[in-house]
C-alpha cells in the first residue's frame, strides 16, 4: 500500500501556491513544516477524514435503503451492518430498563478488609498514573541515544504514535475483560463510538503535543481546570444545570491556574516555558476532553459497561491512527525510531501498560468505593504529580505559583466535600419523604 511522505503535503502547498515562496527558500521549508504543530494537527484530521467520510456515506445509505428491512437477514454482511449502524432495534437497552449491581461500599467484607481494597486501589492509580505523567514527560521532552551530556542526541516527535501505542494494548486489555467476564447485552450502534473516539484521540494528542511548549506542572493544572468547559460543554450537549458551590469552585479554580501561569517564568530549560502554542494546544486538549465526556455520557444511556465502553472507544482510535500513521508514512518511521533506541521502545511499552492499568483500577475504585473516593485519589496524584516533576526534571515554581496551586486542589477537594455532602443529604431525605 502506497504511503504518504510527510514531503508530499508542503510540496502540495509549494505547487498551489508557487509565488508564496521563494526559489532558495523552498528546501528549508520543506524540511521545517514537520516541526510546526499546527500542520502536524492538520495533517492528522485529513488522514481521519479519509476513514470518517467513506465511514459516513456508508453509514447514511445503510440508513437511507432502510437496510434492517430490505437486507432481509440475508448474507453475512447482515450481521455486521446491523451491528456497527442500527444497533438493537428494540430500546430495551436504556440504562432506566437495566438492574445494575449496587456498590460493594462498605458491605463486602470486615473494616480491615475494606481498607486494604482502599489501599490497594489508592497504590494502582497512584503507581499507574505517576509512572505515565514521569514517562510522558520524559518521551516528549528529552533525547535519546545520547552517551554523554554533550551529545544532543534525537528526540521523538510524533505524538500520534504514542496514542495509537496506547490505545492498542488498551483495547487488547478491555477486549480480554469482555471476553473473560461477562457483560451486559451490548445495544448501542458501533459508529456512535467513533465521535467520542475522534475527539479522544485528539485530545490526547493535544495533551503530548503541548509538552513540547510548557511544562508538566502547567499542564497538570490545567488539566485540573478542564472542569470549566466539562460545565459549558455539559449545558450545550446535555442541557446540564448545575449548583452554585459548583460555579463557585469553578471560579476558583481559574483563579488559582492564573496565578500559577501568569508567575511562570522562563529558566534555562526549555520546558518550564509557557509558549503560546502550548496554552493553545491545551486549550485545545481541553476542549475535545469536555466533548468526550460529555458524549460518553450520552452513551451510557444504552445498556453497556465501563469495560465495552473502553473497547469500542479504543477500537475506533486504533482504526483512525493506524490509518492516519500509515497515510503519512509515520508509522514504520516510529518503529524505525523503536529500533534505534530500546530505552525509547521500553518507554513507550510501559507508558501504554500504565495506561491500560490505569483505565482498569478507575472501574474497579468507582464500583467499590464510588466517585467521590476516586476523585480524592486523582486529585491527590495531580498534586503529587506536579512535586515529582518538579523534583525529577527541575521545574521552579514561584511562591505566587505555589499559592495558586494550592487554591486549585482546595477547589477541587471543596468540590468533593460539597457534593458527597449533597448526596448525604438526598439519601436522608429518601425514607423522611417514605414516611411521608
Amino acid at each position: 500500500m502506497p504511503s504518504f511522505s510527510w514531503r508530499v503535503w508542503p510540496a502540495l502547498v509549494l505547487l498551489l501556491f508557487p509565488s508564496a515562496v521563494a526559489a532558495d527558500e523552498e528546501s528549508s521549508l520543506l524540511e521545517g513544516w514537520r516541526d510546526v504543530w499546527l500542520f502536524r494537527f492538520f495533517v492528522n484530521v485529513l488522514g481521519y477524514s479519509t476513514i470518517i467520510i467513506p465511514g459516513y456515506l456508508l453509514i447514511s445509505y445503510f440508513k437511507r435503503i432502510n437496510y434492517l428491512e430490505t437486507g432481509s437477514g440475508h448474507g453475512i454482511c447482515y450481521p455486521i451492518v446491523k451491528t456497527c449502524v442500527f444497533g438493537s432495534e428494540a430500546k430495551s437497552g436504556l440504562l432506566d430498563d437495566v438492574s445494575i449491581a449496587p456498590r460493594n461500599e462498605g458491605d463486602s467484607g470486615s473494616p480491615v478488609r475494606q481498607a486494604v481494597k482502599l489501599v490497594f486501589c489508592a497504590a494502582g492509580l497512584q503507581a499507574s498514573y505517576l509512572t505515565w505523567g514521569v514517562l510522558q514527560e520524559r518521551v516528549m521532552t528529552r533525547s535519546y541515544g545520547a552517551s554523554t551530556p554533550e551529545e544532543e542526541g534525537e528526540k521523538f516527535k510524533d505524538s500520534q504514535f504514542l496514542v495509537f501505542m496506547n490505545r492498542i494494548l488498551a483495547l487488547t486489555v478491555s477486549g480480554l475483560w469482555c471476553v473473560l467476564f461477562k457483560q451486559p447485552r451490548h445495544g448501542a450502534p458501533m459508529y456512535k463510538y467513533s465521535f467520542a473516539s475522534l475527539s479522544n484521540i485528539m485530545s490526547s494528542w493535544c495533551q503530548y503535543e503541548a509538552l513540547k511548549y510548557i511544562s508538566f506542572p502547567t499542564q497538570v493544572l490545567a488539566k485540573a481546570s478542564k472542569v470549566i468547559p466539562v460545565m459549558l460543554m455539559g449545558k450545550i450537549v446535555s442541557r446540564k444545570s448545575y449548583e452554585y458551590w459548583e460555579y463557585f469552585t469553578a471560579a476558583l479554580i481559574s483563579v488559582g491556574v492564573s496565578m500559577f501561569l501568569l508567575s511562570s517564568t522562563a529558566s534555562k530549560h526549555p520546558s518550564t516555558v509557557t509558549t503560546f502554542s502550548g496554552v493553545v494546544i491545551l486549550v485545545g486538549y481541553i476542549v475535545f476532553d469536555s466533548f468526550t465526556s460529555n458524549w460518553q455520557d450520552n452513551l451510557f444511556k444504552y445498556k453497556m459497561s465501563s469495560v465495552q465502553m473502553m473497547f469500542g472507544v479504543n477500537l475506533f482510535s486504533c482504526l483512525f491512527t493506524v490509518g492516519s500513521l500509515l497515510e503519512q508514512g509515520a508509522f514504520f518511521d516510529s518503529l524505525a525510531f523503536m529500533t534505534r533506541h530500546s530505552e525509547f521502545a521500553f518507554h513507550a511499552v510501559l507508558l501504554s501498560v500504565c495506561s491500560a492499568c490505569g483505565q482498569l483500577f478507575i472501574f474497579y475504585t468507582i464500583n467499590q468505593f464510588g466517585a467521590a473516593v476516586f476523585t480524592i485519589i486523582m486529585t491527590l496524584r495531580q498534586a503529587i504529580a506536579i512535586l515529582l516533576s518538579c523534583f525529577l526534571y527541575g521545574h521552579a515554581v514561584t511562591m505566587v505559583g505555589g499559592f495558586g496551586v494550592g487554591v486549585v486542589f482546595l477547589a477541587l477537594f471543596l468540590r468533593v466535600y460539597a457534593r458527597s455532602r449533597m448526596k448525604a443529604g438526598r439519601r436522608s431525605a429518601q425514607p423522611l419523604a417514605q414516611k411521608v
